[in-house]
């Protein structure tokens, strides 16, 4: 793990009602590099996703309620779509519309207890 993932993991989510300008693509590629191989930008940069594959259907639950687990804990919530044996995370910050500090303190956390 870089120390970039280690001070991301030890970051807190801020709360963020609107105000707080969105991460330009430079910024968020600089962050991105730091955080698992899978997670990539959306085109236009304004949301972080990463596709994430399981056995069955009960371990991508598990896994649905622990991303749920993580998102309440922080105050920020991914929007995620899931199947079978898949789930789809999506983090964005609505009210900045694009991508915050937020969004990558997540992924970070997510990419830390995936690897328990």
């Amino acid at each position: 793990m870089t120390e970039q993932i280690t001070c991301l993991v030890d970051k807190h989510c801020v709360p963020c009602e609107g105000g707080v300008a969105a991460l330009d693509r430079t910024q968020a590629e600089k962050l991105l590099s730091e955080l698992h191989s899978d997670w990539q930008l959306s085109a236009d940069g304004s949301s972080l996703e990463r596709r994430l594959k399981f056995k069955n259907f009960a371990k991508t639950m598990y896994f649905v309620n622990t991303l749920a687990w993580l998102a309440d804990r922080e105050g920020h919530h991914p929007d995620a779509s899931f199947g079978y044996n898949y789930c789809q995370v999506v983090f964005t910050t609505h009210a900045a519309k694009g991508l915050t500090d937020n969004d990558f303190v997540c992924a970070a956390k997510l990419d830390k207890l995936l690897q328990i």
